[in-house]
C-alpha cells in the first residue's frame, strides 16, 4: 500500500518535473552564464545548477587552461592581463556557440563588451552578487588569484569590486551570493530566471542575414505577453528609469478586466497633483466627495484640492479619525450622513484618499448611499496601493471580526501615487510589503526571487517600487477578473489572513503593537511552517519564506507579537468568526511550494489547535 507521504513526495517530485521541463524549453539554446566577482561561488552553483536543470556545465577558466595548456596563474605571469583577456574572449565566444549549458565565467569575462553581447544574445546572464566581507572571506586563503598578488590584498580586492560592480550591475538577473546551502542559491536563480523568461522575448537569430551587432551591449528588453508594451529593461527595472519625466520613474498601467465595470490602475510618481485631470476626464462634470484621515489629510489633502480646484470639480471633504477603529458602524454612519449632506447625486464620486482603513470604509459608503455610487480610491499606503484597493472589497469590522460587514463595489479608477509612500513610517512600509511578498508565494516563484535580490530598491524606491507595485497589482488583477466574488482561486488572496486576521481580532486591532501586514506576515510564515509540518511543503520552503520576511524586519512568529497573551484555543476560537469559515469547517491557503498555494478547506481544528501549541511552546 502506498502511504500518504509517498503519495505527497511523488506529487512534489512531479511538480518540480514539469518546472524543469518548462523552464528549459523557454530557455530553448541559450544557456545561463554565471557571472561575478571571484570567489562568489560560480563554479560550485554552477555545478549543482547544472544537475538540476539536466544540461551541461562548463567551467570557462577551466577551458581556457586547456586551450593554453597552462594554468591561469601561469598565463598571467609569462603573457600578462592583456593576453588573458584576449584568450578569455575568445573562449567565451566558443562555448556561448553550443546552448543550451550552464556557463561559469571568469570574474573579469563579463566587462568584455563584445562578451556582454554575445552573452545577451545567446544566454541569460546571472549576477552571483556577494558583500565585499563575503568575498574577502572567501578568497583570503587561496593563493592563486593573480589579481591579488599585492601588498593589500584586501584593499586591492575592494578596489576591483568598485570598478566591476557596475558592469556586473547590467546581467539579466541578480541572486544574493550567500554563506548556506548550495541548493538555496541554485532555487534562487531558477525562480529568478523563471521571472525574467515570463518578460523576456526569444532573442532574434544569429544568421548571416542579420549579423549581431556588437555595439549594443544589452539585453532585448521584457515585454508584456498580455499587450506587447516594453515594461521592463534587461535589470528588471522600467525602460529609461533614469530619463523619466522630472526624474521620476515612468508610469505603469494595470487594466482590471470586468466588462463594462473595467478599470485602470495608474503607478507612478505624483499621480496626486494630478488626479484632477484624471477625475474631470473619468466623470465630466461630475462633483466630488474626499473622504480621508486626519494623518493623511495633513500631508496629502491640500495637494489633492489644489488638483480638483484647478479642473473646476466641486469638492467636500469627510476627515475621520485614523486606524481601524474608523472602520465601525458610528464611522461608516458619519461618513455616509456627510456625503448626503453635501448634495452628492448618484452620479457623483466618492474618493478615498488614505490606506487601506479608507478605502474599505469609503468604498463601502460608496457602495450603499443612493445604493451604489462610484468611487475612485487614491491609495496613499503600500498595502493599499498592492492589496485592498484593487478588486472591490469594501466594508467595516465587527465586535464578531473583522471585514464582517461590506459589499463587493469595483472603484472607477486607482490611482497609486508611488511618491506618496515617501511619508510612509518605515513600519507602515514594511507591512505592506508582506502583501507584495504574498503575490509571489502564492503563484509566482519568480517574483518571490526577485523580491529575494530586489527588496531593498522596493524599500528605496524609483524603478524596482514601481515594478512590484505593478506587478503585485497584475497578479491581483488576474485573479480578480477570474474570480470577482471570492467563490474560486480569488481566496488564495487570503494567504496568512486566516491566521493574521485571528490574531488581530484577539489584540483588539491595537495597532501599536500589530498592524495589519505585520498579522499577514506572522500569518504567511505559519501557513508555510504549518504546510511543512502536514507533509505537504518542504521545509526548506518554509525557512526560505520566513528567512526573507525576517530580512526586512517583519515578524514570522506568534512570539513576536509583544505583551499579547496567547493559547492556542483562544485563536481557534477567533478563527471560527473569519469569513472563510463555511459549515463550521476552517479553510486555509496552505502550500505546495513557493509559488504554489492552494485553497484547504476543512482543516483539522485539532491539528491546527496541536500546531499552534507546538508554535507557542516554542516560544522563538
Amino acid at each position: 500500500m502506498t502511504s500518504g507521504s509517498e503519495i505527497v513526495k511523488d506529487s512534489q517530485d512531479g511538480v518540480r518535473d514539469r518546472r524543469i521541463a518548462s523552464l528549459t524549453q523557454t530557455l530553448g539554446d541559450r544557456s545561463i552564464v554565471l557571472v561575478g566577482f571571484m570567489g562568489s561561488g560560480k563554479t560550485s552553483t554552477g555545478r549543482r545548477l547544472a544537475q538540476r536543470l539536466g544540461l551541461p556545465f562548463v567551467d570557462a577558466d577551466v577551458e581556457i587552461e586547456a586551450a593554453a595548456g597552462m594554468t591561469i596563474a601561469e598565463i598571467f605571469a609569462k603573457h600578462g592581463e592583456p593576453s588573458f583577456r584576449d584568450g578569455e574572449r575568445r573562449v567565451m565566444a566558443r562555448i556561448l556557440e553550443d546552448g543550451p549549458r550552464v556557463i561559469a565565467t571568469g570574474g573579469g569575462a563579463f566587462l568584455n563588451e563584445e562578451t556582454r553581447a554575445r552573452i545577451a544574445k545567446r544566454g541569460v546572464s546571472v549576477w552571483l552578487k556577494a558583500d565585499p566581507e563575503v568575498l574577502w572571506r572567501r578568497v583570503r586563503k587561496r593563493s592563486h588569484r593573480p589579481l591579488l598578488q599585492s601588498p593589500d590584498p584586501e584593499k586591492t580586492l575592494r578596489t576591483l569590486l568598485e570598478q566591476r560592480y557596475p558592469h556586473y550591475a547590467r546581467a539579466d538577473v541578480t541572486v544574493i551570493s550567500r554563506d548556506g546551502p548550495h541548493e538555496l542559491a541554485v532555487e534562487e536563480i531558477i525562480c529568478a530566471i523563471e521571472f525574467f523568461m515570463r518578460f523576456s522575448p526569444d532573442p532574434p537569430p544569429l544568421t548571416p542575414s542579420r549579423p549581431m551587432n556588437l555595439s549594443k551591449t544589452s539585453a532585448p528588453a521584457p515585454i508584456s505577453l498580455a499587450t506587447g508594451e516594453v515594461l521592463f529593461d534587461a535589470s528588471g527595472s522600467p525602460p529609461g528609469a533614469a530619463q523619466g519625466p522630472d526624474g521620476r520613474p515612468p508610469a505603469a498601467k494595470v487594466r482590471v478586466d470586468l466588462g463594462a465595470r473595467s478599470y485602470d490602475i495608474l503607478i507612478a510618481s505624483g499621480l496626486i497633483a494630478e488626479a484632477g485631470g484624471h477625475i474631470q476626464r473619468l466623470a465630466p462634470g461630475a462633483a466630488c466627495a474626499i473622504v480621508t484621515d486626519a494623518n493623511v489629510a495633513e500631508i496629502h489633502l491640500a495637494g489633492l484640492e489644489e488638483s480638483l480646484d484647478k479642473e473646476g470639480v466641486r469638492h467636500s471633504v469627510v476627515i475621520v479619525p485614523p486606524g481601524e477603529t474608523s472602520k465601525s458602524f458610528a464611522t461608516f454612519a458619519e461618513v455616509c450622513d456627510a456625503v448626503i449632506a453635501a448634495k452628492l447625486e448618484r452620479g457623483d464620486l466618492v474618493i478615498a484618499l488614505g490606506g487601506g482603513v479608507i478605502g474599505d470604509l469609503a468604498g463601502f459608503a460608496a457602495a450603499s448611499i443612493r445604493r451604489g455610487m462610484r468611487f475612485v480610491q487614491i491609495p496613499t499606503s503600500l498595502l493599499a496601493q498592492v492589496d485592498s484597493s484593487v478588486g472591490g472589497k469594501t466594508g467595516i469590522n465587527s465586535d464578531h471580526g473583522k471585514n464582517l460587514v461590506g459589499a463587493f463595489h469595483q472603484p472607477s479608477l486607482v490611482l497609486a501615487d508611488a511618491h506618496a509612500l515617501e511619508t510612509l513610517p518605515a513600519r507602515e512600509f514594511r507591512a505592506g510589503y508582506a502583501e507584495v511578498v504574498k503575490y509571489g508565494l502564492i503563484g509566482d516563484a519568480g517574483f518571490f526571487g526577485w523580491l529575494q535580490t530586489h527588496w531593498r530598491g522596493v524599500f528605496s524606491g524609483g524603478a524596482d517600487r514601481v515594478h512590484a507595485i505593478a506587478t503585485s497589482c497584475r497578479a491581483k488583477a488576474a485573479i480578480v477578473a477570474r474570480d470577482e466574488h471570492e467563490r474560486g482561486d480569488r481566496a488564495l488572496l487570503n494567504l496568512g489572513h486566516t491566521f493574521g486576521h485571528a490574531l488581530e481580532r484577539i489584540n483588539h486591532y491595537d495597532g501599536a503593537r500589530l498592524v495589519h501586514g505585520e498579522g499577514v506576515s506572522i500569518g504567511m510564515a505559519l501557513a508555510f511552517r504549518f504546510s511543512a509540518k502536514l507533509g505537504l511543503c518542504p521545509w526548506g520552503d518554509a525557512d526560505r519564506v520566513e528567512a526573507h520576511l525576517r530580512e526586512v524586519g517583519l515578524p514570522t512568529r506568534l512570539a513576536d507579537i509583544k505583551g499579547l497573551a496567547l493559547d492556542a484555543g483562544q485563536i481557534i476560537e477567533a478563527m471560527y468568526q473569519d469569513k472563510k469559515v463555511e459549515r463550521g469547517a476552517l479553510t486555509f491557503i496552505l502550500a505546495r511550494e513557493v509559488g504554489d498555494c492552494f485553497v484547504a478547506k476543512s482543516v483539522d481544528a485539532e491539528e491546527v489547535r496541536a500546531f499552534l501549541q507546538d508554535e507557542l511552546n516554542t516560544g522563538i
